[in-house]
């Protein structure tokens, strides 16, 4: 009988929570979105969506007044990013930003490899000038394979792939402690595996970008 209670509660907050996903945030602007998800139970819709950056930042979501101070922050930021990498798929999501490299921004891999290319590097350039512009927050970056090779091969370069993006970032003064590496292999591809096409777009690294401590305390004050 408890079992059966605690799957229907489950159910309800779904549910519920659907209606708040589906019909006011979507219809909110990005600052907006930064007070509405931490209210609407930020925390609990990341962890329904879970193990990956889009989850991560709903789910580090502070919600209220002071989420919208960082909402704002965020959508600066978002904007320089875009301009700095024209190419690059650049997301608001809850309070943060996420990032996903591919063929057209020009920060891919070649088939078993983790070294970037000079291109890559350029770009790269181009984002660490923004993330220095903008210190107070936290950037998890996620490395990913195509499909070739074994499940545990793809696991290991994939990590490589995410710690050659940190090393360069670092090496052009972002600080050590902003990162934190996932590496998720072959197991979430973006693109269909079947096609060349398809693998090299899955060959790529995505950020996310998140408020740390300094901007939250910042924003709790400027709210107050």
């Amino acid at each position: 009988m408890k079992k059966s209670t605690s799957i229907l509660l489950a159910i309800a907050l779904v549910f519920s929570l659907s209606f708040v996903s589906c019909d006011a945030i979507k219809n909110a602007n990005n600052t907006q979105k930064g007070a509405g998800v931490g209210v609407a139970g930020g925390a609990l819709i990341g962890g329904l969506i879970g193990g990956n950056i889009t989850g991560a930042l709903i789910g580090a979501a502070v919600g209220g007044a002071a989420g919208g101070v960082i909402g704002n922050s965020m959508d600066k930021q978002a904007d320089k990013i875009e301009e700095a990498l024209p190419g690059a798929e650049v997301k608001r999501v809850g309070e943060g930003i996420q990032v996903v490299f591919d063929e057209r921004s020009g920060v891919t891999f070649a088939t078993n490899k983790a070294d970037l290319t000079t291109k890559a590097k350029e770009n790269l350039d181009a984002i660490a000038d923004v993330f220095l512009e903008f210190p107070d927050t936290n950037l998890l970056v996620e490395g990913h394979t195509d499909s070739t090779g074994n499940d545990a091969y793809n696991m290991t370069l994939s990590e490589k792939r995410a710690q050659s993006v940190v090393t360069y970032l670092q090496n052009k003064g972002v600080a050590a402690n902003r990162f934190e590496v996932t590496a998720y292999g072959e197991t979430r591809p973006r693109f269909d595996n079947t096609t060349e096409d398809g693998r090299s777009k899955n060959r790529r690294v995505e950020i996310g970008v998140s408020a740390n401590e300094d901007m939250i305390e910042d924003a709790k004050a400027q709210a107050n």
